[in-house]
Parts: C-alpha cells; sequence; structure tokens
C-alpha cells in the first residue's frame, strides 16, 4: 500500500474531524435525500391504485395501462446519462431539486389524465423527469463520504424504498377514499395531485437543505471541512488514476458492462418479485387482495428495512462486500424459488417466511452492489458509467413483469410457479459475478479500506 493510502486509511480511522464531518454530514444530507427517493417510489408505483378508476372514470384500457407501466422505464433510461451530466455541470443541490420539482408536477397532471393517449404520454414523461434522481444521489453520496462508509449511506437512502412499500399503500388508499368522500372530485384525482405536490414541496426543500461539497457545508467546521475535502480529494484522485477518464471511455469499460449485468439481474428479481408481491400474498393466504393481505405484505419491508440498514452499516472491508454480496445474491434466488415451490404445495406460513428473506436479501445486497463501480468512477465517467448501469439495469423493471407472465402462460399452473423461478435465475447468475471479482485487480479507492469503520452516529 502507498504511503498516501496509508495516511488514508489513518485518517478515516482516527482523525476526529473527519469522524465528526462525516457524521454532521449523514445528519444534514441523508434525511433529505431518504424523503426524495421515498416520494419518486410514490410516484412512480401509486398507478397501480388508479387502475380500476382510470378504466371506469377516463376508459384507459388495459393495454394503455401495460404499455404506460413499462413505458415509464424507457423514458427513465433514455434521459439517465445526460440528467447525470447535467448534474455535474449545475451541482447536485439544483439539478436533483429540479428533477423532484418538474416529476411532481407531471405527477400530479396523472390527476388530469382524459384518455389513452394522455396517460402514456404522462408515464413516459414521469420517466423522462424522474430520470437521474437515483443515479445522481449515487454520485453525490461519492463525493461526499469515503469509500469506507460509503455502503452504510447507501444502505440509508434504500431504506425509502421499504418505507415506500410500508407507507406508500396506506397513505394512497386513505387519499383515494378522502377524495370520494370529502371532496367533489375523484378519489385517484386526489390522490396524484396530491402526491405529485409533495415532491414539488420536497424538491424546494432540497434547495434549501442540501449541499454541494464539503468545503460549502455551512454546518462544518474549518476544520471538519478540510478534514473530508482532503480525505475526498485524495480518494477522487486516487479513482482517477484507477478508472476511465472521460464520457466515452466510461461507457465501453468493460467493468462498466459487467456490473451494468448484475444490476440487471438484481432488478429482474426486485421488480418482478414487488409487482406481484400482493397477489402472491393473497394467493397463499387463500384471499382477496384487501386490508388483511396489505397488512401481511408490509412485513417482508419491515424485516428488510432493518436488514439493509444494519448489513450495510457493517459492510465496510471489500471481502465483506464481495462475500455478503454473493451471498445476498444466493439468498435472494434460493428464497424466491422456495416460495414459489411453498406457492404450488399450499404452505402459506413458510411461503410468507421465504418471500420475507428474499426481500431482505435484495434490499441489503442493492447498497452493497454499488459499492464497486462507484469505487473506481469519479467526475464525467462517473456521471456516464453510474448513469449506464442504472439506465439499463433498471431496464429489469420492464422485462421482469413481461418474462414471469409469459413464462406463466408457456407453462400454466394454479400457483405460477415457473414465472417465479424465473427471477431466481438471474440472481445465481449475480452471484457468480460478484463472486467472480476475487479475480479482478482490486480497485486502489477500495485499497483504502481498513479493519475499522469511523463510527457514523447521530
Amino acid at each position: 500500500m502507498s504511503s498516501s493510502s496509508t495516511r488514508l486509511t489513518d485518517t478515516v480511522g482516527t482523525n476526529p474531524a473527519l469522524r465528526s464531518a462525516i457524521a454532521k454530514a449523514s445528519k444534514h444530507l441523508m434525511p433529505m435525500l431518504v424523503i426524495l427517493y421515498f416520494v419518486a417510489f410514490l410516484d412512480r408505483t401509486n398507478v397501480g391504485f388508479a387502475e380500476a378508476a382510470l378504466r371506469a372514470d377516463r376508459g384507459v384500457s388495459d393495454g394503455a395501462f401495460a404499455l404506460g407501466a413499462g413505458i415509464f422505464f424507457i423514458g427513465y433510461a433514455l434521459f439517465e446519462i445526460p440528467s447525470n451530466l447535467a448534474l455535474k455541470k449545475f451541482g447536485a443541490r439544483f439539478w436533483l431539486a429540479r428533477i423532484a420539482i418538474t416529476w411532481g408536477v407531471v405527477a400530479a397532471a396523472f390527476a388530469f389524465t382524459t384518455n389513452d393517449t394522455m396517460f402514456t404520454v404522462l408515464r413516459f414523461l414521469l420517466g423522462v423527469t424522474e430520470a437521474g434522481l437515483f443515479p445522481g444521489v449515487i454520485m453525490f453520496l461519492a463525493e461526499w463520504f469515503p469509500n469506507k462508509v460509503r455502503v452504510q449511506m447507501f444502505a440509508i437512502f434504500y431504506l425509502a424504498q421499504p418505507f415506500s412499500q410500508m407507507i406508500g399503500a396506506p397513505l394512497s388508499g386513505g387519499l383515494i377514499s378522502f377524495g370520494d368522500t370529502l371532496t367533489p372530485w375523484h378519489g385517484w384525482q386526489v390522490m396524484f395531485f396530491v402526491e405529485g405536490m409533495l415532491a414539488v414541496v420536497a424538491g424546494i426543500a432540497a434547495l434549501f437543505l442540501l449541499t454541494n461539497s464539503p468545503s460549502q457545508a455551512k454546518f462544518l467546521n474549518d476544520e471538519e471541512k478540510a478534514a473530508l475535502s482532503n480525505v475526498m480529494a485524495l480518494e477522487d484522485k486516487v479513482r482517477t488514476e484507477d478508472g476511465p477518464n472521460g464520457i466515452w471511455r466510461a461507457m465501453a469499460n468493460w467493468k462498466v458492462w459487467y456490473f451494468t449485468v448484475i444490476y440487471f439481474a438484481l432488478q429482474i428479481a426486485v421488480y418482478g418479485t414487488t409487482f406481484y408481491l400482493p397477489q402472491q400474498v393473497a394467493g397463499l393466504l387463500g384471499k382477496k387482495v384487501g386490508w388483511e393481505v396489505g397488512l401481511v405484505s408490509a412485513i417482508p419491508w419491515l424485516v428488510g428495512l432493518f436488514a439493509c440498514y444494519f448489513l450495510g452499516r457493517a459492510a465496510h472491508t471489500i471481502v465483506r462486500r464481495r462475500n455478503w454480496g454473493t451471498l445476498l445474491y444466493i439468498g435472494t434466488g434460493v428464497f424466491i424459488l422456495a416460495s414459489g415451490w411453498a406457492g404450488a404445495n399450499n404452505q402459506p406460513l413458510l411461503g410468507i417466511l421465504f418471500i420475507t428473506l428474499a426481500v431482505a436479501s435484495f434490499l441489503s445486497v442493492g447498497p452493497i452492489t454499488w459499492a464497486f463501480p462507484t469505487a473506481f468512477l469519479t467526475g464525467t465517467a462517473a456521471a456516464a458509467g453510474i448513469g449506464l448501469i442504472n439506465s439499463l439495469g433498471n431496464l429489469g423493471g420492464f422485462v421482469a413483469p413481461l418474462m414471469r407472465t409469459g413464462i406463466n402462460a408457456a407453462v400454466p399452473t394454479d400457483s405460477g410457479v415457473w414465472g417465479v423461478v424465473s427471477l431466481g435465475v438471474f440472481a445465481f447468475l449475480a452471484a457468480i459475478m460478484v463472486f467472480a471479482t476475487k479475480f479482478f485487480k482490486v480497485a486502489k479507492s477500495d485499497e483504502l479500506l481498513a479493519k475499522e469503520a469511523p463510527a457514523v452516529g447521530h
């Protein structure tokens, strides 16, 4: 290890000013980022609550609804990299706020949907305007937090997913009930408008609560600014030496494409499970989708919330990240397959248990997965590389439901077991690929990891 690497690991582990700066940065930045991602998930998925109402009130067809559900990911993928490059140019504070405000306006506009065409266009525009939020935050965190604690920050950011699944459903349902009974509008209109405006408010708040860099942070004293800025500058220098430089080299880099495949496999498991989670739980319990199914469906997300946080907090060495990542991908595959077996063999309790473990596994492995590309990408290369990984990886959300329903149609069963099995296969592929990183040349940024992480308490 070089002398500069030794200085950095010593500093990360022992410098009180750096430890204080990291703790303050986490306290001041992470709540706003979690809120942004929470509202994004809410506006991305609340359309499911309005499906029947849109069909009855506006004549939106099943075909238009299916097209709209998938076309979101097309718009998202097309504008991901341009959005990331704009973030590098204009700064994260302004650009993340812009993303939230514009997607909030589009989300609120769903309240005025009149026909198939308008619904489909709005879904596409929702993907366009939201593009760049997730990878933008990943880049932002990689510029604020040393590699040593980065997975922990990614894990905190990921908590928005289980929160949105647990809180989003009752919130959307409550707004629909409120709108239908206490306003002159349809409940689904109230839901779309209010939840869209939540994103606008969050975007405005981000303008005041986010800070582009440690050197600009008013919540850090001069010693803390210097400590954190110096560490991040050294890590940035190491990543520049280690990884591709520039947009096109990043997009042509084989490691970027390698982690794109891994992330695509993860999203197949994530979206293939979450899109159908209520229906799968309903089938296991032998009940229609209602409050009981909704309550049971929240259990996997609650367990996943704790697993994601605590595993992310502990994954502060390259060996742990590789080994735990491999095991969590294997667990995702095994538990998805097991949930399919339980459904096919009328084992409801085992089925709920296996779904819970699958959700906990894929939630926990997401932050660990992002530690790998952020260890060697920086600057415009990070904007292009992280954007490429996220945009193409998220196409798994487009492929997963089509694959699952297509396989179930080709090999029909009462429980739809073969569609579930298809999701688990991709998780095993990801496990093999993460384990194979053992044979890669270790990124220099990963060499800076020490045995103990600095405490990041609140």
